[in-house]
């Protein structure tokens, strides 16, 4: 009995931490007391006195004021700029904070406490300061690890609020006792979490996309970065951002800093003595110097950001509302998710997707069905992670068992990040837009077609990847370990082109989690200029140079590949038990000397060489890892 009762104390003990975390809420006379502690001791003086609150001129700014100047209902005028860059978008930030002159409204779903997270609170923090009314608005899970520095900013300014969106017990830390407790009691709640990002200035100038306030997403971390993607909207879409923060800032999962148990108890505790907001201690004192000087330099505003601003007409911008979290099923809660299935389904001739987590949803997989069954199929071309770039070992396991359906029933075309790109590499990307182009003109034309392998299956059209930034989970997600070493890219930008005729940006994944469970937000460009210029960054991330190419397996023993192909075939659609480890795909490079081809094309073999279902991967056993997740983790792919 003693041995079976010491395997049931740890959850026993978590039963017990569970039972009473769910009823530790705040008494009223609890939260007023805290809300005193803050009264007296936040400071209410601004430190500038003109009407303009000092705001920073800034050309950014001047641009939203002037397409809102130009606007009719009927004929909306905006400048939009695409954010690739980590130091043009922490630059823009910064530029535009200075340069508000009313309001800043951020929304995000991670926010750490590095240097790129304290830059941007230092820089919030003044703009309070000088009278300007600040709001901030993260998801709790994974942002402000620390009751100690939440308590310094509930104490900052009375222009400076903070809230944490779903916080788990009524608390913003959630150690790992709490975590567990969380999965068990309450899984349904604590798996909706707001997914949104959102930097918004005066109501008339907004940033959203992939990015999160951590070192990584900027290309600041020493050993693993993001390539991610932001857009700058100026103009009338910004009040409808404006509208979706208000939203989320009122609702019920929105819950001020006094109102957390951990925060609450420490302001009650340190009374009116402790401090407030203090300037960080930055790890690269000089990088951020460099980084606020560029922020206020006209010269460099104007190369980095302005150069590439495009004066354009309907932008829209669409975010799920905070009821999507109470209820997924309700369909106008649905907005982003619904708007791009739709634009998906829209599509006639080719379909740009860029996204960190190939995992479709029950929705996306009937409508790219559809779409491959046309007699004329869209060219499919999809950016993803490979095992060696990603820090989501799990999601990854999930798109590579899935990987014959999205070749034959879906026609994607593939490429894996490599986890060293050499984006700064030169020629490449009009090369592949040619081929890309050709090859959707013979799709088009009904030639050079795949023929489906045993299973009977439909034909796939004759193309080739081409185009013209949850996501991460702070510190507890960690990347495999390489052959190689150096600064680790991970793909975490979320784009699709479409038709190049228009584009999304924002930080929909494009996956269960994003259509059914997280709040996601975004802005759809209707520019054919601007869905270029995505269709091209994404074509840069395709590249030989930056890319492997999933393709079908070479035949070698015609009667044991076709064996295969029935085996595995029936492997894959089994719910379980998928430990068959002849996959109908692998990844492919490209051997030096050849110039860049399409998967389907006769020559590729020719030109291609296998390197591994997952090449530099410095794992042992990781292939029985991976195969463990395809093989018990099918039902987990919304929750992953």
């Amino acid at each position: 009995m003693m041995p079976a009762f010491r395997r049931l104390t740890p959850l026993l003990g978590l039963l017990t931490a569970l039972v009473l975390l769910q009823g530790c809420s705040l008494s009223r006379a609890q939260i007023r007391k805290a809300d005193q502690v803050i009264a007296v001791t936040q400071p209410k003086a601004s430190d500038c006195h003109h009407a303009n609150h000092c705001a920073t001129p800034s050309p950014l700014l001047a641009e939203a004021r002037q397409a809102d100047a130009e606007s009719t209902p009927r004929h909306p005028v905006h400048y939009v700029t695409l954010l690739e860059s980590g130091r043009a978008a922490l630059a823009a930030r910064v530029n535009l904070i200075r340069a508000a002159r009313h309001s800043i409204d951020v929304q995000t779903y991670i926010w750490q406490q590095d240097d790129v997270g304290n830059l941007m609170l230092d820089e919030l923090v003044r703009a309070a300061k000088r009278g300007v009314k600040v709001h901030i608005l993260a998801d709790q899970l994974f942002s402000f690890q620390s009751t100690e520095l939440l308590a310094r900013l509930a104490r900052t300014h009375a222009n400076f609020q903070v809230r944490l969106y779903n916080p788990t017990f009524h608390a913003a830390e959630t150690p790992p006792l709490e975590f567990a407790a969380g999965v068990l009691c309450c899984f349904y709640k604590f798996n909706q979490r707001m997914h949104n990002k959102l930097v918004l200035v005066d109501n008339t100038i907004g940033i959203t996309g992939g990015r999160n306030y951590q070192d990584r997403y900027f290309g600041w971390d020493p050993q693993f970065d993001y390539r991610d993607r932001d857009v700058m909207v100026g103009g009338p879409a910004a009040r409808d951002m404006a509208k979706s923060f208000n939203r989320f800032w009122h609702h019920k999962r929105a819950t001020p800093l006094t109102h957390l148990r951990d925060v609450n108890h420490l302001l009650r505790k340190e009374g009116r003595d402790a401090p407030g907001w203090q300037t960080p201690d930055w790890e690269d004192p000089a990088r951020v110097a460099r980084l606020r000087t560029d922020a206020e330099n006209p010269a460099w505003i104007g190369s980095h950001l302005l150069k590439h601003t495009l004066k354009v007409g309907k932008v829209e911008f669409f975010a799920d509302l905070p009821a999507k979290t109470d209820d997924p099923d309700r369909r106008q809660a649905l907005a982003l998710t619904d708007h791009i299935m739709h634009l998906v389904a829209s599509a006639k001739h080719q379909i740009v997707l860029q996204t960190p987590y190939l995992v479709l949803s029950d929705k996306a997989r009937k409508i790219f069905t559809h779409l491959h069954k046309r007699a004329h199929p869209p060219q499919v071309i999809v950016s993803t992670n490979s095992l060696a770039s990603t820090d989501a070992f799990a999601v990854y396991a999930m798109s590579y068992k899935h990987r014959k359906r999205y070749l034959k029933d879906y026609g994607f075309n593939i490429f894996e990040l490599k986890p060293h790109p050499e984006h700064s590499a030169a020629g490449s990307e009009q090369d592949l837009a040619v081929v890309a182009d050709k090859a959707l003109e013979q799709s088009v034309g009904g030639h050079d077609t795949e023929q489906a392998g045993a299973s009977g299956e439909g034909q796939l059209p004759h193309s080739f990847g081409s185009g013209s930034g949850s996501g991460s989970r702070g510190r507890r997600n960690r990347p495999v370990p390489l052959i190689t070493k150096g600064v680790r890219t991970g793909l975490h930008a979320k784009s699709i082109v479409v038709d190049g005729e228009f584009a999304m940006v924002g930080s929909h994944n494009f996956d269960p989690r994003s259509d059914h469970y997280n709040t996601e937000s975004g802005v759809i460009v209707f520019d054919r200029r601007f869905a270029q210029q995505v269709r091209h960054e994404i074509l840069v991330d395709t590249r030989p140079d930056n890319a492997w190419v999933i393709a079908k397996r070479q035949s070698k023993v015609p009667l044991l590949t076709d064996i295969n192909k029935v085996i595995s075939t029936v492997s894959e659609h089994l719910p379980l038990f998928d430990f068959w480890p002849f996959r109908y795909a692998t990844s492919y490079d490209l051997d030096p000397g050849c110039p860049p081809l399409m998967r389907t094309d006769p020559q590729f073999f020719k030109c291609y060489h296998a390197v591994g279902d997952f090449p530099e991967v410095n794992l042992p056993f990781k292939a029985i890892y991976t195969r463990l997740i395809t093989a018990f983790g099918v039902g987990m792919s919304g929750i992953l």
